[in-house]
Order: C-alpha cells, then structure tokens, then sequence
C-alpha cells in the first residue's frame, strides 16, 4: 500500500512538472524538420529531398497524413513513426530513428484519448509542425 502511494505520488510530480512547461509550436519543429527529415522529405515535405532520389520507395509526402486518414491528423501513430516505435512499411531500409528527439524536457501531450502523457517536447514540437502543414481538401 506505501509503495503504491509513493508510486503514485512521484506520477504526479512528473505530471505537475510537465504541466509548468511551455508547450511548443509549429514553429520550434520547423528546424528539427530542417535538421532531421527535410534531406529525404523535402524541405516543402513532400518527399522529394536530395536523398529521395537515391531510395527505392520514395518518402511519403507529409503533407497529406491528414488526407489520406479521413482529414484526421493521426497524432499517436505519428509519434510512433517519428521516434522509430512503429516501423514503417518501406521498401528499404527503415526510416531512421531519432534518438535526439527522445531526449530533454518532458510535457503533458494528449495525443487524441483524453489522457495526458508525458511526451518529449522536441516530439512534441515536429508533431506540431506536421500538423500545421497538412493539406485541405
């Protein structure tokens, strides 16, 4: 009984701490975008950097995540793409990982099931900017 009460006490810390944090915007991805994917993706995200060129199956265009799921923007299953949880089903080698993305500062997120998960704000901040660029139809 005193375990779990401490366990859930030290939960909530880490959520009140969380939840003091500044939540990051479009904005803050757009360089992680630049740094991270747009040599594949594309600066515009549509899949045509300079690498696409050299892969068999070419980078999804990422401005239409939300087309292509009922004009939905798919935010859990993103940020399983994007930290390498879910792997892709490319021809070729894998979307890479990235590590750097995983590190740092933690935030409440709440990716779409009512429930606030403490979530790396570099994540949080590209899932953003891929958000904002979505196509309309």
């Amino acid at each position: 009984m005193m375990r779990a009460t401490v366990l859930s006490l030290a939960a909530l810390t880490v959520l009140w701490a969380c939840a003091e944090a500044e939540m990051p915007v479009a904005s803050d991805g757009r360089a992680l975008f630049m740094e991270n994917c747009a040599v594949c993706h594309g600066a515009d995200a549509k899949g045509e950097g300079p690498m696409a060129r050299a892969m068999s199956e070419p980078p999804a265009n990422l401005t239409l995540i939300a087309v292509r799921n009922g004009d939905t923007f798919p935010r859990a299953r993103m940020l399983s793409v994007i930290d390498g949880y879910a792997k892709s089903d490319m021809d070729g080698p894998d979307m890479p990982e990235f590590g750097a993305l995983l590190e740092g500062d933690l935030i409440p997120l709440d990716t779409g099931d009512g429930i606030l998960t403490p979530t790396p704000r570099k994540l949080v901040a590209l899932l953003e900017y891929l958000e904002s660029i979505q196509a309309t139809r």
